[in-house]
């Protein structure tokens, strides 16, 4: 017994007493294992991709876009609904362009002569009334401005439907014959119209040679100088597309160089203040070296000279003239008068 006892003894002594627990009361559940605090390399992966800007845009902006164009490409695969989308838009778009917010009833023209206001209704592009969005303003200005006689056009929609469009035509200035014909010239050497006859402009002063007009400015420039022999002057004549010959009544010329023309043509004329130069029987004053003027006498000028220095006179021709050939035809022709 005494044995048993003491097994008894020792083993309530190895054997812990279970804790007391209150009535009611649950065991606390056990904990779950700690994961790491880094991620898989899946779930890395993904992460640095998603941060890559392509990829995000892709994602975003690329793949709804694919997925709109496939259903919008599988819906309008069908050519029945393609018809009626087109005609729906079609009509849509017809039917705002005919409002009469957007449709010109009339035209209006300022500035423009009979003849070019004829030729501007007649290049607009559609008939009124029509709308604002069949009528290209850009367009049409641009094919006006080519005309020969406008030299700007402004154009503009107002309020109630009119087309207002005002012109500045170019001013004739001279008048320039060549090869061709004549041409009406504006201060720049513009073409402004063709003329048939000289008398139709006889107000303009008149050029004359090929490359003429590309200098109009230029001989404007010397019609204005020669304002002391205006009366006189007739035209002025491209020579060699180089220079110009100021051409005056009795056949006479002043022939400019080609540099400097105004200085030459203002030096003949204080030539013609002081002397009386272009009054005596001169054919042409020869200015082509300013340093050293040529005058070309007359052929009564020359035959004084050549009087007064005991030669033979000259006839129309040049050639030498017999002074005893002359006074024989002086006496045959004073003996027929008498008979």
């Amino acid at each position: 017994m005494s044995g048993l006892k003491d097994f008894t003894r020792s083993f309530q002594a190895a054997v812990q007493p279970a804790p007391v627990r209150r009535v009611g009361a649950r065991p606390a559940p056990a904990r779950a294992p700690r994961r790491e605090p880094g991620p898989s390399r899946l779930a890395y992966r993904l992460n640095r991709l998603w941060l890559t800007p392509l990829y995000r845009r892709l994602l975003r902006v690329g793949l709804p876009a694919f997925l709109v164009c496939l259903i919008g490409g599988l819906w309008l695969a069908d050519d029945t609904r393609r018809a009626n989308l087109t005609g729906a838009m079609t009509s849509m778009v017809d039917r705002i362009q005919s409002q009469e917010a957007f449709m010109v009833h009339s035209m209006e023209i300022e500035g423009a002569s009979p003849a070019v206001e004829k030729g501007l209704r007649a290049m607009l592009p559609v008939t009124l009334p029509a709308s604002s969005f069949d009528i290209d303003l850009p367009e049409l200005r641009a094919s006006v401005e080519r005309l020969d006689a406008i030299e700007k056009m402004e154009l503009r929609i107002k309020p109630g439907g009119v087309l207002s469009a005002v012109v500045t035509e170019r001013k004739p200035a001279i008048l320039w014959r060549h090869a061709r014909g004549l041409d009406l010239l504006d201060s720049q050497g513009h073409r402004v119209a063709s003329i048939t006859s000289r008398d139709m402009r006889a107000d303009l002063p008149m050029i004359a040679g090929e490359g003429a007009g590309d200098r109009a400015a230029e001989a404007l420039a010397l019609i204005d100088l020669a304002g002391p022999i205006l009366p006189r002057l007739r035209g002025l004549e491209r020579m060699g597309e180089r220079r110009w010959d100021v051409v005056l009544d009795r056949g006479q010329r002043i022939m400019l160089p080609t540099d400097r023309p105004l200085a030459a043509l203002q030096a003949v004329l204080a030539m013609d203040r002081e002397d009386g130069l272009l009054g005596r029987d001169v054919v042409a004053v020869d200015m082509r070296d300013p340093s050293r003027p040529v005058l070309q006498m007359g052929l009564a000028a020359q035959n004084t000279l050549r009087r007064a220095a005991g030669l033979p006179e000259l006839d129309a021709e040049g050639n030498l003239i017999d002074p005893e050939a002359g006074a024989k035809g002086g006496e045959k022709t004073a003996a027929a008068s008498r008979g």
